[in-house]
């Protein structure tokens, strides 16, 4: 979504399922809007945060008119196959975007775009790479040849449906999800209890919350190191987001096993809609 967008506005990592909550990404022409939604995977819930991130992947389909289905040259066309029935046999649109193709060579796309053919007959395959935005032309235009005709749903001037705090959250998520391993990125939610802006500086405030007292220890470091880092890397992102001059402030709480409480999942803006 973002190269869509042309702002990034959804974090990305090589880490499954990073994207949380449902986010809308909106693109005005001169007559036209686009209203992207980027939601979680489809997956197999563990827990009670799982099944909302579910229900936002489910909410956002319900309401689409087109359905990008984005997948890559390294996944396995066949690991969602309850989802992919049920895509073959919606009315929308469909369209499958294999990603990554600059990884790839011409006889294993060839390939793979066959058996996507197999798979998901209903549906337009655009091969392309958002690295390199190869391919991201040609899709905008046949999104713009799909829609049907609607009044605007925003005004002009607005990119999201997410308030700054969300972004200030995602950006610090990221980083944890990039310097952090096996369950620690997980475990972690980040809620920001201060934001003041002025014209030149923003002033930040961040809890971390995990699940045990052992992943605050890791998250924190030795010495304070790990945490210390985590936040530079946050910082200079948020300058660049905001283009503003960023204090950010980090601290790490415990919240035990908040991924299965439903109290405290509403609490931290889980609420499918």
């Amino acid at each position: 979504m973002n190269q869509l967008v042309g702002e990034k506005l959804s974090i990305a990592t090589f880490k499954a399922q990073t994207t949380r909550h449902r986010i809308m990404g909106i693109v005005n022409t001169d007559d036209a809007q686009i209203v992207f939604s980027d939601t979680p995977g489809v997956l197999k819930p563990n827990y009670k945060m799982q099944e909302m991130m579910l229900q936002f992947s489910e909410s956002a389909l319900a309401d689409a008119d087109i359905l990008l289905y984005v997948t890559d040259v390294v996944e396995n066309p066949e690991k969602n196959m309850d989802f992919l029935d049920k895509v073959s046999k919606m009315t929308i649109p469909v369209i499958l975007l294999i990603n990554k193709i600059d990884e790839s060579d011409q006889k294993k796309l060839g390939n793979l775009v066959e058996t996507w053919h197999k798979l998901l007959p209903n549906a337009e395959i655009l091969p392309l790479s958002a690295k390199n935005k190869f391919g991201i032309d040609i899709l905008m235009k046949r999104i713009l040849e799909l829609l049907p005709e609607s009044p605007a749903f925003f005004d002009k001037d607005q990119l999201t449906d997410k308030p700054a705090k969300f972004f200030v959250s995602e950006i610090i998520r990221e980083k944890i999800l990039r310097y952090y391993d096996k369950e620690i990125p997980y475990s972690v939610e980040v809620v920001i209890e201060r934001f003041k802006e002025d014209e030149r500086q923003i002033h930040i405030n961040a809890i971390i919350y995990v699940e045990r007292s052992s992943q605050k220890g890791i998250i924190i470091g030795h010495q304070g190191m790990a945490l210390k880092k985590v936040s530079t890397e946050a910082r200079k992102s948020l300058e660049r987001f905001f283009d503003k001059k960023i204090f950010l402030e980090t601290y790490v709480k415990v919240d035990k096993d908040w991924r299965n409480s439903q109290k405290e999942l509403n609490n931290f803006g889980y609420n499918p809609e």
